[in-house]
């Protein structure tokens, strides 16, 4: 991505003060050199506890104080629950750039909602699917691209591991959790690259040890016909140790194969790296796996690249917003397909 130079980008106005700002978004941005010029949350202790620690100039009381003491050129990121979108996006000036944090609202009928306000106040507003952009996931894109695995057949993503679901305590009362929450990551990375399904097939289910949760296991199938298998399965009740935990993406092709480990799902909290993993089909000698250096991991890395993404096409240094509202709005599409899938159950079996 071509970007502009750090000293040139414009200043980030940050709505919200939570774990995945300060675990992702900030050291993202202190990392790319980006300018963080105010925060704001409805805790101002947990706003100015990270002002300080990542040197932020302004801290604000209010949202409305917020919106008015900010330069004209700012982009918001607004790093809120999905609930708090609809109320947020009519006090931010028309035409700025916006980043939402996923999902896009926890319904079709709310992603709608906010892609339609987004587009009526002309704000050049996307979604923070950054998986699509993990330095992992551009190697794999790129060598597909070149044909290097021949044509694609399979693609599968596979999560096993334990989430302390706990840390998130907005989540006990939804009626929706996993697949919105985080399959839509796997939904939103499938459509990077097979496009839009014709289909879903779901069923996403409880686990003992997370009673409050609507679900915190899926398993998904994405029809692309009848010669590309595209599957989600997650299970994030996997309180066993590390020794067994996975989590990776995997390509398929006509004479070769992509595995990705996503590590910061694994051994939580620790986490693990990211790894790459490629192998030609030989005739003589089968597959042979080689590791393809890294440079970067899904966190805090391709935080990076979906606010450049957004600074890009707010500067028009490019013509393309990969993640704008209007195609977020066919992930939650998809979404909303895998739910009604799950309701409506499988075809039953005649005995």
């Amino acid at each position: 991505m071509t970007g502009l130079s750090a000293s040139s980008t414009p200043p980030i106005v940050i709505l919200g003060a939570g774990g995945i700002v300060r675990d992702a978004h900030l050291p993202a941005y202190k990392k790319a050199n980006f300018h963080v010029s105010a925060i704001y949350d409805l805790v101002p202790e947990r706003a100015h506890a990270l002002a300080q620690e990542f040197n932020i100039p302004y801290v604000f009381d209010t949202l409305e104080d917020t919106i008015q003491r900010s330069p004209s050129d700012s982009i918001f990121d607004i790093a809120l629950p999905p609930s708090a979108f609809l109320s947020v996006l009519p006090f931010i000036p028309q035409g700025s750039p916006v980043l939402l944090q996923k999902p896009m609202g926890e319904t079709l009928s709310e992603a709608r909602e906010i892609r339609d306000l987004c587009n009526s106040r002309r704000l050049k507003a996307a979604v923070n699917f950054q998986l699509r952009f993990a330095p992992a996931i551009a190697k794999a894109r790129e060598i597909l691209t070149a044909g290097t695995i021949g044509d694609l057949h399979d693609l599968e993503v596979r999560v096993t591991v334990y989430t302390p679901w706990h840390l998130w305590t907005f989540l006990e009362d939804a009626p929706r959790v996993e697949i919105v929450h985080h399959s839509v990551h796997y939904i939103d990375l499938l459509r990077s690259f097979l496009g839009n399904p014709k289909g879903v097939y779901a069923r996403t289910l409880k686990h003992p040890h997370s009673p409050k949760l609507a679900s915190t296991r899926s398993a998904i199938i994405l029809d692309y016909g009848d010669s590309l298998r595209a599957t989600i399965t997650t299970n994030h009740g996997h309180n066993f140790g590390p020794q067994e935990q996975e989590s990776y993406v995997k390509w398929e092709g006509t004479c070769g194969a992509i595995k990705v480990q996503l590590g910061a799902l694994m051994d939580n909290p620790k986490g693990r790296p990211d790894t790459f993993l490629i192998a030609k089909t030989l005739e003589d000698e089968g597959e042979q796996w080689q590791h393809l250096p890294l440079a970067g991991s899904w966190f805090p890395d391709a935080f990076v690249s979906s606010m450049q993404s957004l600074i890009d096409f707010s500067t028009g240094v490019s013509p393309v917003l990969p993640t704008s509202v209007d195609d977020a709005y066919k992930t939650m599409a998809v979404v909303e397909a895998a739910y009604e899938s799950n309701d409506h159950g499988g075809t039953s079996v005649r005995y």
